[in-house]
């Protein structure tokens, strides 16, 4: 039962307080469109301050074709967003906050605090000042005649109209947070089409050959027990196409050995490809080079180095430089003929074979997979079925590694977003556009 309606008449309502909708909310209320910004939580921002424990990367400092590669399948529909605003925007609207970034070794580019907190308190800082109103605890629970419907704090419903709505809802990782793809129900109700959301940049249970045939779940009891939480420094993994034996990824890295699998920076950046041939039901072989630095000859020259009295686990620590999680890995993946033959020893060091199962449960992942399809939207990513009801950042079928890109792919979609809808305000207050989206708001 709706206990109360606002009006909104002339102003935008955006529905998530993330990268996105915090962005989409800066360029309306810096164009002098009033904004209201509506969220579940009790504050915005919060995924992106988890993001920033570890030192908020921002974007990568990678040219712009290599930046726009890493979205994959997606890369010609998220290229007109960075167009309009990639890394150097980004690094540019920092310092416009007053946070300094600067690029790491790795092309990573970070505040030079490494802190979240203080470039959001200074973007909150600007928004408002710019007149976003914030309403908290304000929960999106899908459509009244009269437009959105929301679980307000008090415990009844707000009907709200507005003169266009941002949906930037996020995807469905990390619930507690705020992003549970509980929207995905409701834009489906209302004729838009929506890919299923799955996991994305998240890591994978593994399996082992069983002993009379089929698989068995996990790591040994030894090996979950001594090394899970250890790190897999200086590793490369790579996977193949299961018919042609094509490469379909192969980068080096770092991962880590989990309870019952592995994750990891390394592990996220080929999820997607694993993802999609678990699809087929079977379990996804990959392999890890453990010396990724080194030359087959030179591994198969050291193995078969003659060990005298020593044990295989101290030959391999002391000509190869291989003891911990890297050693036990040997020991966990390799038959004992193979282990014994220096020859199959050395490939197998630098193409150990692992079995991943299937991929960690859509609540730990980093991100998400899936979303409303770039076909249901317009050139703005203005809703097709929807006239005036926009949709920003994760919510979005597209996906992409960690290393800056997803926040700066986010941010680059408010902006989008943002733009469209001044357009969009600009054509209705002309006449150009008539009033069918002003019913369904």
């Amino acid at each position: 039962m709706v206990v109360s309606t606002m009006r909104l008449d002339g102003a935008v309502a955006v529905v998530g307080g993330g990268p996105a909708g915090l962005m989409a909310a800066e360029l309306l209320s810096q164009a002098g469109v009033p904004v209201h910004l509506f969220d579940a939580m009790p504050s915005v921002g919060r995924k992106f301050l988890l993001a920033g424990k570890g030192g908020l990367n921002l974007t990568h400092g990678e040219e712009a074709p290599a930046f726009n590669a890493r979205f994959g399948d997606r890369a010609a529909e998220v290229a007109p967003w960075l167009a309009r605003f990639g890394a150097p925007e980004v690094r540019a609207w920092a310092q416009g906050l007053g946070v300094e970034t600067f690029v790491g070794s790795s092309g990573r580019v970070f505040p030079r605090d490494l802190k979240a907190a203080p470039l959001l308190r200074a973007w909150l800082h600007r928004l408002r000042t710019a007149g976003v109103q914030f309403h908290m605890r304000h929960r999106w629970q899908g459509w009244e005649e009269e437009g959105l419907r929301f679980q307000a704090p008090a415990g009844g419903l707000v009907a709200l109209g507005a003169g266009a709505v941002v949906l930037a809802l996020g995807g469905g990782s990390w619930p507690r947070l705020g992003s549970d793809g509980a929207w995905v129900a409701g834009l489906r109700e209302r004729g838009v089409a929506v890919a299923a959301l799955q996991p994305a940049n998240c890591g994978f249970d593994v399996v082992r050959p069983g002993v009379g045939g089929g698989w068995q779940p996990g790591w040994s009891t030894h090996l979950s027990e001594r090394f899970a939480g250890a790190p897999l420094k200086n590793v490369s993994l790579s996977v193949r196409a299961p018919v042609s034996g094509a490469v379909l990824f192969d980068q080096v890295g770092e991962a880590v050995v989990t309870q019952g699998g592995v994750e990891g920076s390394l592990v996220y950046a080929a999820s997607a490809v694993v993802r999609r041939q678990l699809q087929a039901g079977s379990p996804v072989r990959v392999h890890w080079n453990l010396l990724p630095r080194r030359d087959a000859v030179w591994v198969a020259r050291e193995v078969a180095h003659p060990r005298g009295t020593r044990s295989l686990s101290t030959h391999l620590k002391s000509r190869l430089g291989l003891d911990g999680v890297k050693s036990a890995l040997l020991y966990e993946l390799l038959s004992r003929e193979v282990i014994d033959d220096p020859l199959r020893l050395a490939g197998a060091l630098q193409a150990l074979p692992l079995d991943l199962d299937a991929p960690r449960p859509m609540a730990e992942a980093i991100s998400t997979a899936g979303g409303v399809c770039f076909d249901a939207l317009d050139a703005h990513a203005m809703l097709r079925a929807l006239p005036g009801v926009f949709v920003a950042g994760e919510m979005i079928d597209w996906e992409a590694p960690t290393g800056g890109y997803l926040l700066t792919a986010c941010l680059a979609s408010g902006v989008q977003v943002g733009e469209g809808v001044m357009a969009y305000l600009s054509k209705r207050s002309t006449g150009a556009q008539q009033a069918g989206g002003a019913e369904l708001l």
